[in-house]
Protein backbone atom coordinates (compact mmCIF):
# COMPACT_ATOMS: atom_id res chain seq x y z
CA UNK A 1 0.00 0.00 0.00
CA UNK A 2 1.52 3.38 -0.99
CA UNK A 3 2.03 6.05 1.65
CA UNK A 4 -0.47 8.82 2.17
CA UNK A 5 0.32 11.75 -0.15
CA UNK A 6 -0.09 15.40 0.74
CA UNK A 7 -2.83 17.04 -1.33
CA UNK A 8 -2.54 20.78 -1.91
CA UNK A 9 -6.11 21.69 -2.84
CA UNK A 10 -4.98 25.18 -3.88
CA UNK A 11 -2.47 23.83 -6.40
CA UNK A 12 -3.17 24.15 -10.11
CA UNK A 13 -5.75 21.63 -11.27
CA UNK A 14 -3.19 19.88 -13.50
CA UNK A 15 -0.71 19.46 -10.64
CA UNK A 16 -3.45 18.22 -8.32
CA UNK A 17 -4.62 15.73 -10.95
CA UNK A 18 -1.08 14.40 -11.27
CA UNK A 19 -0.82 13.87 -7.51
CA UNK A 20 -4.10 11.96 -7.50
CA UNK A 21 -3.10 9.85 -10.50
CA UNK A 22 0.33 9.04 -9.08
CA UNK A 23 -1.33 7.75 -5.90
CA UNK A 24 -2.30 4.30 -7.10
CA UNK A 25 -5.88 3.44 -6.09
CA UNK A 26 -7.02 0.36 -7.98
CA UNK A 27 -10.47 -0.77 -6.79
CA UNK A 28 -10.40 -2.12 -3.20
CA UNK A 29 -7.08 -0.32 -2.61
CA UNK A 30 -8.28 3.27 -2.23
CA UNK A 31 -7.30 3.66 1.44
CA UNK A 32 -4.19 5.82 0.97
CA UNK A 33 -5.94 8.17 -1.42
CA UNK A 34 -9.09 8.35 0.72
CA UNK A 35 -6.91 9.16 3.74
CA UNK A 36 -5.28 12.02 1.83
CA UNK A 37 -8.62 13.35 0.60
CA UNK A 38 -10.13 13.21 4.08
CA UNK A 39 -7.14 14.98 5.66
CA UNK A 40 -7.19 17.75 3.06
CA UNK A 41 -10.93 18.34 3.33
CA UNK A 42 -10.99 18.32 7.14
CA UNK A 43 -8.52 21.23 7.03
CA UNK A 44 -11.21 23.40 5.38
CA UNK A 45 -13.31 25.05 8.13
CA UNK A 46 -16.31 25.73 5.89
CA UNK A 47 -16.96 22.01 5.29
CA UNK A 48 -18.51 19.25 7.38
CA UNK A 49 -16.69 15.99 6.60
CA UNK A 50 -17.97 12.41 7.01
CA UNK A 51 -16.13 9.22 6.09
CA UNK A 52 -17.67 5.82 5.43
CA UNK A 53 -15.19 3.12 4.47
CA UNK A 54 -13.05 4.69 1.76
CA UNK A 55 -15.79 7.14 0.75
CA UNK A 56 -15.42 10.77 1.86
CA UNK A 57 -18.30 13.28 1.98
CA UNK A 58 -17.82 17.02 2.53
CA UNK A 59 -20.74 19.46 2.81
CA UNK A 60 -21.39 23.16 3.10
CA UNK A 61 -24.24 24.18 5.40
CA UNK A 62 -25.05 27.77 4.50
CA UNK A 63 -28.83 27.56 4.47
CA UNK A 64 -29.08 28.09 0.71
CA UNK A 65 -32.35 27.45 -1.10
CA UNK A 66 -30.89 24.58 -3.14
CA UNK A 67 -28.44 21.77 -2.50
CA UNK A 68 -26.43 20.02 -5.21
CA UNK A 69 -24.20 16.95 -5.10
CA UNK A 70 -20.95 16.84 -7.08
CA UNK A 71 -19.52 13.32 -7.07
CA UNK A 72 -16.61 11.29 -8.39
CA UNK A 73 -15.07 7.90 -7.69
CA UNK A 74 -11.54 7.47 -6.35
CA UNK A 75 -10.78 4.03 -7.75
CA UNK A 76 -9.32 3.02 -11.09
CA UNK A 77 -9.04 -0.13 -13.14
CA UNK A 78 -5.73 -2.04 -12.76
CA UNK A 79 -2.60 -0.20 -13.82
CA UNK A 80 -1.42 -1.13 -17.32
CA UNK A 81 2.10 0.25 -17.57
CA UNK A 82 0.63 3.77 -17.42
CA UNK A 83 1.98 5.14 -14.14
CA UNK A 84 3.42 7.56 -13.17
CA UNK A 85 1.55 10.32 -14.99
CA UNK A 86 3.14 12.08 -17.93
CA UNK A 87 2.39 15.55 -19.31
CA UNK A 88 2.60 15.78 -23.08
CA UNK A 89 3.12 19.41 -24.00
CA UNK A 90 1.66 20.25 -27.40
CA UNK A 91 1.74 24.06 -27.73
CA UNK A 92 1.02 24.01 -31.46
CA UNK A 93 -1.51 21.16 -31.49
CA UNK A 94 -5.24 21.58 -31.68
CA UNK A 95 -6.64 20.82 -28.25
CA UNK A 96 -3.37 21.55 -26.46
CA UNK A 97 -1.52 19.59 -23.79
CA UNK A 98 -2.50 16.07 -22.70
CA UNK A 99 -2.01 14.48 -19.28
CA UNK A 100 -1.44 10.72 -19.59
CA UNK A 101 -1.79 8.03 -16.94
CA UNK A 102 -4.08 5.50 -15.30
CA UNK A 103 -7.21 7.29 -14.11
CA UNK A 104 -6.47 10.64 -15.74
CA UNK A 105 -9.70 10.41 -17.72
CA UNK A 106 -11.70 7.99 -15.54
CA UNK A 107 -11.82 9.93 -13.34
CA UNK A 108 -9.12 11.57 -11.29
CA UNK A 109 -9.23 14.64 -13.48
CA UNK A 110 -12.84 15.05 -12.36
CA UNK A 111 -11.84 14.35 -8.75
CA UNK A 112 -9.23 17.10 -8.93
CA UNK A 113 -11.88 19.54 -10.13
CA UNK A 114 -14.13 18.51 -7.22
CA UNK A 115 -11.35 19.09 -4.69
CA UNK A 116 -10.47 22.45 -6.22
CA UNK A 117 -14.12 23.53 -5.92
CA UNK A 118 -14.33 22.33 -2.32
CA UNK A 119 -11.32 24.46 -1.39
CA UNK A 120 -11.79 27.40 -3.71
CA UNK A 121 -15.51 28.17 -3.36
CA UNK A 122 -16.16 28.49 0.40
CA UNK A 123 -19.46 30.36 -0.01
CA UNK A 124 -21.28 28.94 -3.04
CA UNK A 125 -24.69 30.28 -4.00
CA UNK A 126 -26.02 26.72 -3.62
CA UNK A 127 -25.15 24.40 -0.77
CA UNK A 128 -22.88 21.66 -2.08
CA UNK A 129 -22.24 18.08 -1.05
CA UNK A 130 -18.95 16.78 -2.45
CA UNK A 131 -18.73 12.97 -2.61
CA UNK A 132 -15.53 11.06 -3.44
CA UNK A 133 -16.33 7.39 -3.29
CA UNK A 134 -14.78 3.95 -3.57
CA UNK A 135 -15.19 0.87 -5.77
CA UNK A 136 -17.06 2.13 -8.82
CA UNK A 137 -15.06 0.02 -11.28
CA UNK A 138 -16.03 -3.34 -9.75
CA UNK A 139 -19.23 -5.24 -8.91
CA UNK A 140 -22.08 -3.01 -7.78
CA UNK A 141 -22.21 -4.70 -4.37
CA UNK A 142 -18.99 -2.83 -3.48
CA UNK A 143 -19.94 0.56 -4.96
CA UNK A 144 -19.33 3.30 -2.40
CA UNK A 145 -22.18 5.45 -3.66
CA UNK A 146 -24.60 2.54 -3.35
CA UNK A 147 -23.35 1.76 0.17
CA UNK A 148 -23.67 5.42 1.16
CA UNK A 149 -27.25 5.51 -0.12
CA UNK A 150 -28.01 2.53 2.12
CA UNK A 151 -26.17 3.69 5.27
CA UNK A 152 -26.64 7.48 5.12
CA UNK A 153 -29.22 8.40 2.49
CA UNK A 154 -29.60 11.86 4.01
CA UNK A 155 -26.05 12.67 2.85
CA UNK A 156 -27.18 12.33 -0.76
CA UNK A 157 -30.37 14.39 -0.47
CA UNK A 158 -30.23 17.18 -3.05
CA UNK A 159 -32.13 19.06 -5.73
CA UNK A 160 -29.64 18.10 -8.44
CA UNK A 161 -26.44 16.08 -8.87
CA UNK A 162 -23.42 16.20 -11.16
CA UNK A 163 -21.34 13.08 -11.71
CA UNK A 164 -17.87 13.94 -12.95
CA UNK A 165 -17.64 11.00 -15.34
CA UNK A 166 -15.67 11.85 -18.50
CA UNK A 167 -17.95 13.50 -21.06
CA UNK A 168 -15.58 15.65 -23.12
CA UNK A 169 -16.28 18.55 -20.74
CA UNK A 170 -19.88 18.71 -21.97
CA UNK A 171 -23.20 17.84 -20.39
CA UNK A 172 -24.53 14.33 -20.97
CA UNK A 173 -27.95 13.97 -19.41
CA UNK A 174 -29.47 10.88 -17.84
CA UNK A 175 -28.20 7.48 -18.86
CA UNK A 176 -29.38 4.27 -20.47
CA UNK A 177 -30.39 1.27 -18.44
CA UNK A 178 -28.69 -2.04 -19.01
CA UNK A 179 -29.62 -5.67 -18.56
CA UNK A 180 -28.16 -9.00 -19.58
CA UNK A 181 -29.94 -12.24 -20.27
CA UNK A 182 -28.91 -15.73 -21.25
CA UNK A 183 -30.89 -17.19 -24.14
CA UNK A 184 -30.55 -20.96 -24.04
CA UNK A 185 -31.11 -23.57 -26.75
CA UNK A 186 -31.13 -27.29 -25.99
CA UNK A 187 -30.52 -30.41 -28.02
CA UNK A 188 -29.37 -33.97 -27.58
CA UNK A 189 -25.79 -35.21 -27.44
CA UNK A 190 -24.46 -37.65 -29.99
CA UNK A 191 -21.12 -38.66 -31.44
CA UNK A 192 -20.27 -36.22 -34.23
CA UNK A 193 -19.65 -39.20 -36.54
CA UNK A 194 -23.31 -40.08 -36.05
CA UNK A 195 -24.69 -36.56 -35.76
CA UNK A 196 -28.13 -37.59 -37.03
CA UNK A 197 -28.62 -39.42 -33.76
CA UNK A 198 -28.60 -36.13 -31.82
CA UNK A 199 -29.80 -32.52 -31.99
CA UNK A 200 -27.17 -29.78 -32.27
CA UNK A 201 -27.95 -26.99 -29.80
CA UNK A 202 -25.38 -24.63 -31.37
CA UNK A 203 -27.13 -24.94 -34.72
CA UNK A 204 -30.34 -24.21 -32.88
CA UNK A 205 -28.98 -20.82 -31.86
CA UNK A 206 -29.06 -19.65 -35.48
CA UNK A 207 -32.59 -18.28 -35.08
CA UNK A 208 -31.56 -16.38 -31.93
CA UNK A 209 -28.79 -14.67 -33.90
CA UNK A 210 -31.10 -14.07 -36.85
CA UNK A 211 -33.55 -12.23 -34.61
CA UNK A 212 -30.72 -10.06 -33.26
CA UNK A 213 -29.50 -9.30 -36.77
CA UNK A 214 -32.99 -8.18 -37.79
CA UNK A 215 -33.50 -6.06 -34.64
CA UNK A 216 -34.55 -2.46 -35.30
CA UNK A 217 -33.38 -0.15 -32.48
CA UNK A 218 -35.89 2.15 -30.82
CA UNK A 219 -34.89 5.85 -30.70
CA UNK A 220 -37.15 7.70 -28.28
CA UNK A 221 -36.85 11.46 -27.74
CA UNK A 222 -36.87 12.44 -24.05
CA UNK A 223 -36.59 16.07 -22.95
CA UNK A 224 -35.50 16.89 -26.49
CA UNK A 225 -32.70 14.28 -26.46
CA UNK A 226 -32.70 11.26 -28.76
CA UNK A 227 -31.63 8.02 -27.09
CA UNK A 228 -30.62 4.98 -29.13
CA UNK A 229 -31.37 1.52 -27.75
CA UNK A 230 -29.23 -1.50 -28.55
CA UNK A 231 -29.70 -5.27 -28.34
CA UNK A 232 -26.57 -7.32 -28.95
CA UNK A 233 -25.10 -10.75 -28.46
CA UNK A 234 -21.98 -10.24 -26.37
CA UNK A 235 -20.92 -13.81 -25.65
CA UNK A 236 -21.78 -17.32 -26.79
CA UNK A 237 -20.83 -20.64 -25.28
CA UNK A 238 -21.56 -24.25 -26.07
CA UNK A 239 -19.92 -27.52 -26.85
CA UNK A 240 -18.62 -30.47 -24.86
CA UNK A 241 -15.77 -31.93 -26.90
CA UNK A 242 -14.40 -31.93 -30.40
CA UNK A 243 -16.31 -35.10 -31.32
CA UNK A 244 -19.64 -34.50 -29.55
CA UNK A 245 -22.81 -32.89 -30.85
CA UNK A 246 -23.60 -30.32 -28.11
CA UNK A 247 -26.84 -30.48 -26.15
CA UNK A 248 -26.76 -26.86 -24.94
CA UNK A 249 -25.84 -23.45 -26.31
CA UNK A 250 -26.13 -20.16 -24.44
CA UNK A 251 -26.16 -16.75 -26.11
CA UNK A 252 -25.55 -13.88 -23.68
CA UNK A 253 -27.41 -10.75 -24.78
CA UNK A 254 -27.00 -7.18 -23.51
CA UNK A 255 -29.91 -4.75 -23.83
CA UNK A 256 -29.14 -1.03 -23.48
CA UNK A 257 -32.51 0.59 -23.02
CA UNK A 258 -33.68 4.20 -22.99
CA UNK A 259 -34.49 5.71 -19.58
CA UNK A 260 -38.21 5.97 -20.30
CA UNK A 261 -38.39 2.19 -19.82
CA UNK A 262 -38.38 0.67 -16.34
CA UNK A 263 -36.27 -2.41 -15.66
CA UNK A 264 -39.44 -4.50 -15.64
CA UNK A 265 -40.53 -3.09 -19.01
CA UNK A 266 -37.08 -3.71 -20.48
CA UNK A 267 -37.09 -7.30 -19.24
CA UNK A 268 -40.60 -7.87 -20.63
CA UNK A 269 -39.47 -6.55 -24.02
CA UNK A 270 -36.49 -8.91 -24.15
CA UNK A 271 -38.52 -11.93 -23.07
CA UNK A 272 -41.12 -11.15 -25.74
CA UNK A 273 -38.38 -10.63 -28.34
CA UNK A 274 -37.04 -14.12 -27.61
CA UNK A 275 -40.46 -15.74 -27.28
CA UNK A 276 -40.17 -19.51 -27.46
CA UNK A 277 -36.71 -19.66 -25.89
CA UNK A 278 -35.51 -20.22 -22.34
CA UNK A 279 -34.47 -16.73 -21.14
CA UNK A 280 -32.68 -16.12 -17.83
CA UNK A 281 -32.10 -12.62 -16.47
CA UNK A 282 -28.56 -12.34 -15.06
CA UNK A 283 -28.05 -8.61 -14.45
CA UNK A 284 -30.10 -5.41 -14.54
CA UNK A 285 -29.63 -1.72 -13.71
CA UNK A 286 -32.15 1.08 -14.32
CA UNK A 287 -31.60 4.09 -16.51
CA UNK A 288 -31.95 7.72 -15.43
CA UNK A 289 -34.21 10.34 -16.95
CA UNK A 290 -32.52 13.65 -17.89
CA UNK A 291 -34.50 15.78 -15.40
CA UNK A 292 -33.47 18.99 -17.15
CA UNK A 293 -36.57 20.87 -16.01
CA UNK A 294 -35.28 21.20 -12.43
CA UNK A 295 -34.20 24.83 -11.82
CA UNK A 296 -30.67 23.92 -10.68
CA UNK A 297 -30.23 21.67 -13.71
CA UNK A 298 -31.53 24.32 -16.11
CA UNK A 299 -29.22 26.92 -14.60
CA UNK A 300 -26.28 24.57 -14.86
CA UNK A 301 -26.93 23.78 -18.51
CA UNK A 302 -27.25 27.50 -19.21
CA UNK A 303 -23.98 28.20 -17.40
CA UNK A 304 -22.02 25.71 -19.49
CA UNK A 305 -23.31 26.86 -22.85
CA UNK A 306 -26.73 25.27 -23.25
CA UNK A 307 -25.60 22.20 -25.18
CA UNK A 308 -26.73 18.79 -23.90
CA UNK A 309 -26.33 15.30 -25.31
CA UNK A 310 -27.87 12.02 -24.14
CA UNK A 311 -25.63 9.61 -22.26
CA UNK A 312 -25.11 6.38 -24.20
CA UNK A 313 -24.09 3.98 -21.49
CA UNK A 314 -24.72 3.44 -17.79
CA UNK A 315 -23.27 5.59 -15.02
CA UNK A 316 -24.00 6.23 -11.37
CA UNK A 317 -26.39 9.03 -12.30
CA UNK A 318 -28.91 6.19 -12.23
CA UNK A 319 -28.28 5.81 -8.49
CA UNK A 320 -29.17 9.46 -7.97
CA UNK A 321 -32.25 9.05 -10.13
CA UNK A 322 -33.30 6.14 -7.92
CA UNK A 323 -33.09 8.50 -4.93
CA UNK A 324 -35.28 11.05 -6.70
CA UNK A 325 -32.34 13.35 -7.53
CA UNK A 326 -32.02 14.43 -11.20
CA UNK A 327 -28.42 14.10 -12.36
CA UNK A 328 -26.12 14.69 -15.32
CA UNK A 329 -22.64 13.60 -16.35
CA UNK A 330 -20.12 16.44 -16.73
CA UNK A 331 -16.42 15.71 -16.58
CA UNK A 332 -13.08 16.16 -18.33
CA UNK A 333 -11.83 13.59 -20.81
CA UNK A 334 -13.11 11.43 -23.63
CA UNK A 335 -14.84 8.29 -22.28
CA UNK A 336 -13.49 6.37 -25.27
CA UNK A 337 -10.07 6.54 -23.59
CA UNK A 338 -11.23 5.30 -20.20
CA UNK A 339 -9.52 2.04 -19.13
CA UNK A 340 -7.05 2.16 -22.04
CA UNK A 341 -3.29 1.83 -21.69
CA UNK A 342 -2.94 5.22 -23.43
CA UNK A 343 -5.59 6.88 -21.24
CA UNK A 344 -5.28 10.67 -21.08
CA UNK A 345 -7.19 13.83 -20.26
CA UNK A 346 -6.84 17.10 -22.19
CA UNK A 347 -5.60 19.89 -19.94
CA UNK A 348 -8.12 22.19 -21.62
CA UNK A 349 -10.96 19.94 -20.38
CA UNK A 350 -9.71 20.17 -16.80
CA UNK A 351 -9.65 23.95 -16.94
CA UNK A 352 -12.99 24.22 -18.74
CA UNK A 353 -14.80 22.04 -16.20
CA UNK A 354 -13.31 23.90 -13.26
CA UNK A 355 -14.02 27.35 -14.67
CA UNK A 356 -17.62 26.57 -15.57
CA UNK A 357 -18.43 24.91 -12.26
CA UNK A 358 -16.89 27.83 -10.37
CA UNK A 359 -19.08 30.20 -12.39
CA UNK A 360 -22.20 28.16 -11.67
CA UNK A 361 -21.46 27.97 -7.95
CA UNK A 362 -20.62 31.66 -7.59
CA UNK A 363 -22.95 33.62 -9.87
CA UNK A 364 -25.99 31.34 -9.79
CA UNK A 365 -25.44 30.05 -13.30
CA UNK A 366 -26.43 33.16 -15.20
CA UNK A 367 -23.08 33.45 -16.95
CA UNK A 368 -22.28 32.10 -20.39
CA UNK A 369 -19.62 29.66 -21.53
Amino acid sequence: MPGTPHLDLHADVVDLTRTLVDTESVSHHEEALADAVETALRALPHLEVVRRGHTVVARTDLGRGERVVIAGHLDTVPVNGNLPSRLEERPEAEGGDLLHGCGTCDMKGGDAVILRLAAGVPEPVRDVTYVLYEAEEVDAVHNGLRLLAESDPELLEADFAILMEPSNAAVEAGCQGTLRVEVRTTGERAHSARAWRGVNAIHGAAEVLARLTAYEPRKPVIDGLEYHEGLNAVRIRGGVAGNVVPDECVVEVNFRFAPDRSEAEAEAFVRDFFHGYDVTLTDSSPGALPGLGVPAAAAFVEAVGGQVAPKFGWTDVARFSGLGVPAVNFGPGDPMYAHKADEFVPVADLRRCEEQLVRWLTDGGEGRA
